[in-house]
Order: structure tokens, then C-alpha cells, then sequence
């Protein structure tokens, strides 16, 4: 069948030229003012390397990474737990990567308007 909706969570690293470079992790904005689109991208594949490793590739991990380093304010808490996606809630970059992961993948570095982030597949 088609699936319909999937358990997501992410990490989001914004940049310099996010539209709203500040975030919880970064109230003040000044590690994101001084961040490029390249170095949020290394950030979130040292954080990928980290998680391929069989000792680190679970959700609890993911989620650790999601609280200390997310600038998502809605999710980082949370472990960036996004709950279950359905198609049509998610800008098509996010929605296409996260339905063509299998249960338990992390993403590769995707771009969406906000920054860059990481997919985890939970369900």
C-alpha cells in the first residue's frame, strides 16, 4: 500500500541566512549570524557519521542530538519528535525525504526555506 503518514523526527541547524536566524538553543542569534549554509551542513553530517555507527543508530540517540543541538523550538525538547507526518503537511524537500526513508534510516543533509536538517524515521 501507499503509505500514508510516517513517525518523523529531525534536527534543524539554521544559518546566516535563515529568515529567522535565532532559536532557543541561540536566543541572541550569534552562533547562527556566524554560521554558513556549509558549516550547518557539517554539523548535521559529524551528528550523521555519530548516529551510522550501530552503537549510536537508534532514536534515543537521534533525540539526545535533537535536544542539545536543534534550533527547532517547537521540537528540540521534545527530541525533535515531529509525531506522525502525513503527505501535504511538510515542504516537498522534507515530505519526499522522510516518506522515502524505511523505519529506523536517518536521512541524508536536506535544505528546506528554514535551514538544513536530519530525518530520523521512527515509524
Amino acid at each position: 500500500g501507499v503509505l500514508v503518514r510516517v513517525l518523523a523526527y529531525h534536527i534543524l541547524i539554521k544559518h546566516k541566512d535563515s529568515p529567522n536566524p535565532v532559536s532557543k538553543q541561540d536566543p541572541t542569534g550569534e552562533n547562527i549570524l556566524g554560521r554558513t549554509r556549509e558549516s550547518a551542513k557539517d554539523i548535521l553530517n559529524t551528528i550523521r557519521e555519530m548516529l551510522m555507527n550501530p552503537q549510536y543508530h537508534n532514536v534515543e540517540s537521534f533525540k539526545q542530538c535533537a535536544r542539545e543541538l536543534s534550533d527547532c523550538d517547537v521540537t528540540a525538547k521534545e527530541g525533535g519528535c515531529l509525531g506522525f507526518v502525513l503527505r501535504g503537511q511538510m515542504v516537498p524537500a522534507f515530505e519526499d525525504t522522510a516518506f522515502n526513508l524505511k523505519k529506523g534510516e536517518v536521512s541524508k543533509v536536506i535544505e528546506t526555506p528554514v535551514g538544513l536538517h536530519l530525518i530520523f524515521r521512527a515509524g
